[in-house]
């Protein structure tokens, strides 16, 4: 029996050792979604945190909806750093400047102005007390700002960390700038950002609608139009691997009532009524990122161009500059593998599969 026992454990001892390591990923947004779901259920994947960022709202709001999905999927051991609040130069003046010559922007995130018949008051402002539907967050954020945070951890474990950023790039320039090694401590870049030449490819008024957004602006996109200058940092700084992830693909996506119900009914009671409130129909941006990283095999066109944003105040402001290698002006511009496609039937049943181990 102690032989028998002896020999199990080096066994077990060999393919603990033998095991592949968990994917390390930070993950930088402006809240909680369907992505973080897929990438917080993923067996070999260990989410070493939540930064925020002001973009869709400000950075206040986002870190408690982090804290809140966190409590939902029942994993508040993951912490939440709530980064910066502001864009590095873009300002709320400015960009009304900017709509005055050059015509109004179809979403301005965090400001967005009061709607007709409402009170500037009750807009939230930057600074304003957070009151999330069903309730707020028990759970408090790390007693960090994100920028330190992203370069302790690549210091930490060098070339291990995918940073995959679905927001503004707020804290990631702020971390480049901090510390010139961090993005080259990084393993790679992620992110969703940019615009290419968008088209609509599924029917329905809210396909159109957001289609309809690209016609006259096909290189514009919310996320580097609400901080272009860090956009432009990031993309120059010298990372390993950058995999930029446009708007493009996602014009063939959409999380449709069907989708909606599928994922519900694979997920935890908790987790189902969430997934409830999510609006239908809007194309599923960040979770293309995250599906891309999980499984490269669901791209169906990718492309290598050398990528920058617009940071001339000027009716292209914050818009995805690209060129083909040697075509490039030379200033630092990165080589980015960019995703034009994806396959958005194997893009769902990995929504399907990830959010069913919750």
């Amino acid at each position: 029996m102690r032989l028998a026992a002896l020999i199990l454990a080096v066994l077990l001892s060999i393919s603990v050792a033998n095991a592949a390591p968990k994917r390390k990923v930070i993950i930088d947004d402006e809240g909680f979604q369907l992505m973080h779901l897929m990438l917080l259920g993923d067996p070999d994947v260990e989410v070493l945190g939540l930064t925020t960022v002001s973009g869709n709202v400000w950075a206040n709001r986002a870190t408690a909806m982090a804290l809140k999905g966190l409590e939902l999927a029942h994993r508040s051991d993951v912490p939440v750093v709530q980064g910066a609040t502001y864009p590095i130069l873009n300002t709320e003046a400015q960009t009304d400047r900017w709509e005055a010559l050059y015509g109004k922007l179809s979403w301005r995130g965090a400001w967005t102005k009061p709607a007709a018949g409402q009170a500037a008051r009750d807009v939230p402002g930057p600074s304003s007390p957070v009151d999330l539907p069903g309730g707020n967050p028990t759970t408090k954020p790390a007693d960090e700002i994100a920028a330190n945070f992203l370069i302790r951890i690549v210091h930490k474990y060098p070339g291990e960390v995918t940073i995959l950023a679905t927001g503004p790039l707020t804290n990631l320039a702020l971390a480049q700038r901090l510390d010139p090694a961090f993005a080259g401590l990084a393993k790679e870049l992620v992110y969703m950002a940019g615009s290419l030449n968008p088209q609509q490819m599924l029917r329905g008024t809210v396909a159109a609608e957001f289609a309809r957004d690209y016609t006259n602006t096909p290189r514009r996109e919310f996320n580097a139009r609400f901080d272009p200058e860090a956009a432009s940092i990031v993309s120059r700084a010298p990372w390993r691997r950058i995999v930029a992830v446009p708007v493009d693909p996602s014009a063939a996506t959409q999380l449709s009532a069907t989708l909606q119900a599928r994922l519900a009914a694979s997920a935890t009671p908790e987790v189902a009524k969430f997934i409830t409130t999510l609006p239908t129909d809007w194309p599923l941006w960040d979770e293309i990122a995250a599906a891309v990283w999980l499984d490269p095999s669901i791209v169906t066109q990718r492309e290598t161009l050398f990528i920058d944003y617009n940071t001339v105040f000027s009716a292209g402001y914050g818009d995805m500059l690209s060129w083909r290698a040697g075509d490039q002006p030379g200033l630092g511009e990165q080589p980015a593998e960019v995703i034009r496609a994806i396959d958005p039937t194997r893009l769902e049943a990995m929504l399907t599969r990830e959010i069913g181990r919750k």
